[in-house]
């Protein structure tokens, strides 16, 4: 299930993610989902790199996220 824009992102990354960080998740979650096509467990890798890519930009703060 690869994202085609930010606007498809699930909702609590649209809701909290600056777009620059959105674009940042839909990016590395749809190259992770394309490396992982043959694992099982391929969707919950892909989340992981996205989230992953967004904290080495990012740092959580309450709900949001700000700039490293």
């Amino acid at each position: 299930m690869p994202y085609a824009s930010n606007e498809t992102l699930p909702p609590a990354v649209r809701a909290h993610v600056p777009a620059h960080g959105q674009d940042i998740f839909r990016e590395a979650f749809n190259h992770a989902w394309q490396q992982y096509a043959d694992d099982p467990r391929r969707e919950e890798i892909a989340f992981r790199v996205a989230w992953a890519a967004v904290k080495k930009v990012y740092v959580k703060q309450g709900h949001d996220w700000r700039p490293r």
